[in-house]
């Protein structure tokens, strides 16, 4: 025997219905937002000079833009408006977009390279104004004088540091590496940045590029165990250290210790398979301990990779020379 549908459940389908009805109508009345409409406005606001007004629609919009060009627009947009209107770090969300979305593009990297300076500056000088007799600011400052190649003036303020606080790691090498950088460092200038990467070492003996730099000078002094004791250490402190493995198959090379040179001077073809170096030094292993063909093999890339390389630095030279000379219709006419 049928069950009979009770009146009232009627009742509820009927309410039930005219809801639906109601939410479907609701929802298509409702406008669904123009986002690049959104963005062309953000966009037009920043062109205009509206910064402030603009930056929280460029920030919506930078997330949400599809079309790569108005993204692209609306992110150099907040960047400038970032970093002209004195809110230098809101200018790290659109960099971190630019940067994913466009890695390549010249106008991009040209603008994120102003901005990353100018980030770097005012991070400075607050550091500067905040805490004017800290190390960091002597580091900073004897960062800044390597860059312009005034090597005595950034050892004496990495000196400083050393006076403040004695043990900080890194200090020794740095002021190793600015004695080791001048043009002709004397002998003594040598032997003192010996003295400092080993006192470096002294206060942090992982550090796999003092070891690095000792056995490069110990090389050069033809000390040719001592280097290979360094440059060992230094691969295995950092596995991933393509020029010590480098060094470690040269020095044994040279001391024509042939079979224990293959393992790093292959281990290093793989972190640098474009060195002719690389490729130079480990058929001169592989002819050592007789594998002529591994040696031919070898040679034949060492060729390649150098006429690639000299390839490179023609075409590197062609677009300066081409760069340096005036157009023709800007080239000065001769006096008559």
């Amino acid at each position: 025997m049928r069950r009979s549908i009770r009146p009232d459940f009627h009742f509820f389908l009927l309410i039930l219905l005219a809801a639906n009805s109601a939410l479907s109508q609701t929802a298509k009345k409702t406008p669904v937002p123009n986002r690049a409409a959104e963005a062309e406005r953000a966009a037009t606001l920043a062109e205009t000079g509206h910064c402030a007004e603009a930056m929280p629609l460029l920030k919506k919009a930078i997330q949400q833009a599809s079309d790569k060009d108005l993204k692209k627009r609306v992110g150099l947009d907040g960047l400038r408006c970032a970093m002209t209107h004195k809110t230098p770090y809101e200018a790290l969300e659109f960099l971190q977009v630019l940067d994913s979305e466009f890695p390549r593009d010249p106008e991009v990297l040209y603008a994120s390279t102003h901005a990353y300076s100018d980030l770097s500056l005012h991070t400075s000088q607050e550091l500067a104004r905040e805490a004017p007799f800290s190390y960091q600011v002597h580091e900073l400052n004897a960062e800044a004088l390597e860059l312009q190649g005034k090597w005595d003036e950034a050892v004496a303020e990495y000196r400083k540091i050393m006076e403040i606080s004695p043990f900080l790691l890194g200090i020794h090498a740095r002021i190793g590496r600015a004695l080791l950088s001048k043009p002709q460092p004397s002998k003594d200038e040598v032997m003192q940045a010996k003295k400092e990467f080993e006192d470096e070492l002294e206060v942090d003996p992982k550090n796999a590029s003092a070891e690095y730099v000792l056995g490069e000078l110990a090389r050069d002094d033809n000390e040719l165990s001592a280097a290979i004791r360094h440059f060992s250490r230094a691969t295995q402190i950092d596995s991933d250290f393509g020029e010590a493995y480098l060094g470690l198959g040269t020095a044994l090379v040279s001391s024509k210790r042939f079979s224990e040179a293959i393992p790093p001077l292959e281990t290093y073809e793989k972190l640098a398979p474009d060195s002719p170096t690389g490729h130079f030094q480990l058929a001169l292993a592989y002819a050592g301990v007789g594998r002529k063909e591994d040696a031919n093999r070898e040679a034949g890339l060492q060729r390649q990779t150098a006429e690639s390389l000299e390839h490179v630095r023609r075409r590197a030279a062609d677009a300066l020379l081409k760069q340096s000379v005036p157009p023709r219709s800007q080239t000065p006419e001769p006096p008559k």
